[in-house]
């Protein structure tokens, strides 16, 4: 009896884009670069939410939390199901950081006018003052810790940005490759 190959890297079996440019070297060399690119990414925003939090002087939300709180800012009126979606989380799990919000004041569950069943969700104005002081201290922080660089290292990380977000689209839009067989 034939069997199908286990998908890999928890990945469902199915079309896959396009596998990265390069073969041999060239592609092992992209592949460290984009390692060692999301590594510094990931320790910038660890370093980042720790400054933060040793500042601030009001429990810090989780970062699932301040996802969700933003998202609403920047959505409002999404459902909880719609709101699962976007954020790649199970509904279960979405709705109890709703009531964590809610509880707290920064969210609001509004009565939908077509189904009374449903409610939308809204960030409420402490919700939104809470996202502009924690933005507004991690630039703070942050543009004091760029300071402190070269001017070298500061003109590289400004002109990254533009590609940074180009980047994010490429991942956000699938465009991101198959992982490569290990070397052997």
């Amino acid at each position: 009896m034939p069997t199908t190959p286990a998908p890999q890297h928890g990945r469902p079996d199915g079309p896959r884009p396009a596998d990265p440019p390069g073969t041999g070297a060239a592609a092992a060399e992209a592949i460290a670069a984009a390692a060692g690119f999301l590594t510094a990414v990931s320790a910038v925003r660890r370093a980042a939410r720790r400054a933060v939090r040793r500042t601030w002087l009001t429990e810090p939300l989780s970062p699932a939390q301040s996802e969700l709180l933003q998202l609403t800012a920047r959505t409002p009126g999404l459902t909880v199901a719609e709101a699962a979606a976007e954020l790649r989380l199970a509904p279960n799990t979405v709705s109890t950081l709703v009531g964590k919000l809610t509880d707290q004041g920064l969210l609001i569950r509004v009565p939908s006018s077509t189904d009374g069943r449903s409610v939308r969700l809204e960030a409420t104005a402490r919700g939104h003052d809470r996202m502009a002081e924690w933005r507004d201290l991690r630039a703070e922080l942050a543009a004091h810790a760029l300071a402190g660089l070269s001017s070298q290292d500061r003109a590289a990380l400004t002109a990254a940005i533009p590609a940074m977000h180009r980047l994010a689209g490429q991942i956000e839009a699938g465009q991101a490759g198959p992982p490569a067989a290990p070397p052997g």
